[in-house]
């Protein structure tokens, strides 16, 4: 079995300097487990304490039911695919597969059928006498999946590895990664910045900030259910928009009123917001759940607003508009049929059922 369990796992560096702080996760077998955040927020310290080449300052690591905090990076059974790929820049391919299982006294025969095959999940058949310098930014990096795969490792741990390709290859790489797990079954664990590749990617999310797992789940639910501002904001492009204002009540109704404008609350939202009765509050809402009245059969009056289009991005199937009110700036993710004029005012239809309200204060979701 492979599963990956941390227990209370922290990571303090020279300085008091806390990189990761107090994680505990199970990454199921033959999971592919994703570990996203911004820069700095330990999802990296987190993999390379997986894999042996930080030592934890507190907490336990399993691999399968083994404990493998004293166990050294080569004995842990694990195989790492970085960022820069770390390849022999004077061995071919075939060589550069085949070195670690080598270095491990593996028969050459047995070491021959595991490059051979890996090579062919890869598509790699036809390039085996290149070298490095030979090979595409894309071709280099299955060549270090491969590597690693030869390994036939319990758990397979991912360094943000298409970080150095560009958006085409990215796209490509990461249909290629999700089609190697299904045919592998086996565990993974990949760390990246891009919440695309992590929604694409994922059994299951970890959102990470500032050392801390914000938010573990799927990747529909952490997009409709974030438990914070910060998933909510994170994930999902464009981010979601979010409006400071205040839960008013009027005709037996309640209201978000942001100061310019008010739209209704939904009936299933108004007891769990009824206790924030005239205080602040943080409204958010996704740019899709955004509608162009003209564009709208039938639009609740309370739920139309009056704003100004300050910027138009044509996206080939849909347009993002950048606009404002008086307090606010936000964005609306419309059809391609639909660009209106720049300093063109427009009615709005905001689709309350899909709304978000967090607490000012401790930012968590209130519903």
């Amino acid at each position: 079995m492979a599963q990956v369990t941390l227990k209370n796992l922290t990571k303090i560096f020279p300085g008091n300097i806390q990189a990761v702080k107090n994680v505990s996760l199970a990454v199921e077998n033959k999971e592919f487990l994703v570990l996203v955040g911004p820069s700095g927020c330990g999802k990296s310290t987190t993999l390379r304490m997986i894999a042996g080449l930080e030592e934890a300052s507190e907490g336990e690591i399993y691999i399968g039911n083994r404990l493998v905090n004293d166990v050294p990076p080569k004995d842990r059974n694990i195989a790492m695919v970085f960022q820069n790929y770390a390849l022999y820049p004077h061995m071919n391919v075939y060589e550069n597969m085949a070195f670690g299982l080598k270095l491990r006294g593996y028969p050459k025969t047995e070491i021959d059928k595991r490059v051979r095959e890996a090579a062919d999940i890869l598509g790699l058949t036809p390039l085996m006498d290149r070298k490095p310098k030979e090979l595409s930014g894309g071709q280099r990096q299955r060549v270090a999946v491969g590597r690693a795969i030869v390994r036939k490792p319990h758990v397979f741990l991912f360094d943000e590895p298409l970080s150095n390709l560009d958006a085409k290859l990215r796209v490509q790489m990461r249909t290629e990664l999700n089609k190697l797990h299904i045919r592998l079954q086996s565990t993974m664990i990949y760390v990246t910045h891009d919440q695309v590749e992590a929604m694409t990617m994922g059994d299951r999310i970890a959102v990470m900030k500032d050392g801390v797992v914000q938010q573990i789940d799927d990747p529909m639910t952490l997009y409709n259910k974030p438990v914070n501002r910060f998933v909510a904001g994170f994930i999902g492009t464009p981010p979601m928009n979010f409006m400071a204002g205040t839960i008013i009540k009027s005709g037996g109704k309640i209201y978000f009123d942001e100061g310019n404008f008010k739209v209704r609350v939904v009936d299933d939202m108004m007891d769990t917001l009824s206790p924030h009765l005239n205080r602040d509050i943080i409204f958010g809402l996704r740019s899709e759940d955004i509608y162009d009245k003209l564009f709208v059969s039938e639009a609740p009056p309370e739920n139309i607003i009056k704003v100004t289009v300050e910027v138009v991005e044509p996206m080939g199937s849909d347009v993002f508009i950048y606009l404002k009110t008086k307090k606010h700036s936000f964005t609306a993710r419309v059809g391609g049929n639909n660009q209106p004029e720049v300093n063109q005012e427009i009615d709005l239809v905001f689709d309350m059922s899909k709304a978000h309200f967090f607490d000012p204060e401790t930012e968590r979701a209130i519903v």
